[in-house]
């Protein structure tokens, strides 16, 4: 019994080691582990201090201090905090993407212009871009390549203008400490502002896009036009959407636009008075572009020429929309290559703006012009016409117009633009078409009987 006794009473004290030793052990493993994250911690700090000293550092070498200018706006600009510096590293890459912008940038004919376009990987944007780098115009372009619609369509637009030597930066017009950087960088004599969120439908799913886009990003834009040395001329893109509710036809610049049919009109609207403002406070030249129903080749697949093609292939069905009334819809079809004549048309006889340092120092030239075809056709007959291109019948189904901000018919008066620039539309629809459906099937690689139908038009 002594012998259990004495077992037993050593057997608790063994215990009462063990139980302390634990104790310690954990207590020092938790010491060692608070040791290790206070190490890991100022490792941590340390690598990150000399990483960020090492971007400043980087950053400083590829974009040296940019020369002083006369502007106050920009001074204060120059005084930006380290962020900016940093977050301009995704501008591009130092000196090598300084140099594409200046060689894009410069002109080759005599008195040539320095155009800065925005949104050029873009329908319009492309195409205008092209035709003045050809003319010996220097170009750059600005896009921020939002996927609105396939952003592979805008990067195979890219891929064409960089072929002809245009070179689109990739940004945001609401970027302001880019959109300085490039005016430092390049004394733009105009600006062909084409951005802007497009769609009259696509309005009542993000409406917030739009006011971003047409409202913010413009006055983005103006505000460091208007504190450029020396300010550039704008021409810009408004729309036909701004006659909203208007019944009087043909359109005329000189109609009400006071009862926009969709948000997207009403910021192209408020866009029009946005560049009054800044034309009468800042006298930065200003001039506004009315286009109606932009079509052909590379253009928007969000458009019904576009999408019904596509549609029409694939032998899906197409809705062909009727008014309230049961009236057939009309749209004043432009194509791409008169419109491009009349942006061109518009900066050839822009004058120049008149503020210095941000201050009016005299009037400037503030115009607004319809860019249409002058013949509205039904979309019946656009369909019909389509039909007869691509050698398939459609499968329409006619219904009615939904209340979604869509207007029934459009039709341009032109006269002021012919006036003022020789504006005259010369592509009628049919024709327009027909190079559209060759780039459509030679764009998508479709082998078909519609290469050989387009083949026969293009020989009428």
């Amino acid at each position: 019994m002594q012998y259990h006794t004495m077992t037993g009473g050593g057997g608790g004290g063994d215990t009462s080691k063990t139980t302390k030793l634990e104790r310690y052990n954990s207590y020092i493993r938790r010491v060692n582990s608070t040791k290790l994250l206070q190490a890991s911690s100022k490792l941590l700090f340390r690598v990150t201090l000399l990483v960020a000293l090492l971007l400043i550092f980087f950053f400083t070498l590829n974009y040296p201090p940019l020369s002083p200018s006369s502007s106050s706006d920009h001074h204060h600009h120059h005084l930006h905090s380290a962020n900016s510096l940093l977050s301009s590293a995704f501008y591009g890459s130092g000196a090598a993407w300084e140099k594409q912008v200046r060689r894009s940038s410069t002109p080759r004919r005599p008195n040539g212009f320095s155009v800065l376009v925005t949104g050029a990987a873009g329908f319009v944007g492309s195409h205008c871009s092209l035709a003045l780098k050809k003319r010996g115009d220097g170009v750059l372009g600005l896009d921020n390549f939002n996927p609105y619609y396939d952003p592979s369509l805008k990067r195979a637009r890219q891929q064409l203008l960089a072929s002809h030597g245009v070179y689109i930066v990739d940004g945001d017009i609401n970027d302001a400490d880019l959109l300085h950087k490039l005016f430092d960088m390049v004394p733009f004599s105009h600006i062909l502002h084409l951005a802007a969120q497009a769609g009259v439908r696509y309005a009542m799913q993000n409406p917030l896009s739009y006011v971003n886009s047409n409202i913010a990003g413009f006055v983005t834009l103006l505000e460091v036009a208007k504190a450029a040395d020396p300010q550039p001329a704008i021409v810009w893109a408004s729309s036909s959407s701004v006659y909203g509710l208007n019944t009087q036809v043909p359109f005329s610049e000189s109609d009400r636009t006071d009862r926009p049919a969709s948000l997207y009109a009403a910021t192209k609207k408020a866009g029009e008075a946005i560049a009054h403002t800044y034309n009468h406070i800042y006298g930065l030249s200003m001039t506004g572009l009315r286009f109606f129903t932009v079509y052909g080749p590379w253009g928007r697949p969000d458009m019904a020429y576009f999408f019904f093609t596509k549609d029409i292939l694939q032998g899906k069905g197409i809705n062909v929309y009727v008014t309230q009334e049961d009236k057939e819809v009309a749209r004043d079809f432009t194509y791409i290559d008169d419109i491009v004549k009349g942006c061109v048309g518009a900066l050839d006889t822009a004058e120049k703006s008149t503020g210095k340092a941000g201050k009016k120092q005299a009037p400037a030239q503030l115009r607004v012009y319809n860019l249409g075809n002058t013949a509205p056709v039904t979309v019946g007959k656009l369909v019909g016409i389509l039909e007869s291109l691509l050698g398939t019948k459609a499968k329409k189904h006619v219904i009615k117009m939904p209340r979604n901000g869509d207007v029934p018919y459009t039709h341009a008066n032109v006269s002021q633009a012919y006036r003022d620039f020789a504006y005259k539309p010369a592509t009628d629809l049919a024709a327009g078409l027909t190079k559209f459906v060759k780039w459509y099937v030679g764009y998508y690689g479709i082998q078909s009987r519609v290469k050989k139908e387009i083949h026969v038009h293009a020989d009428d």
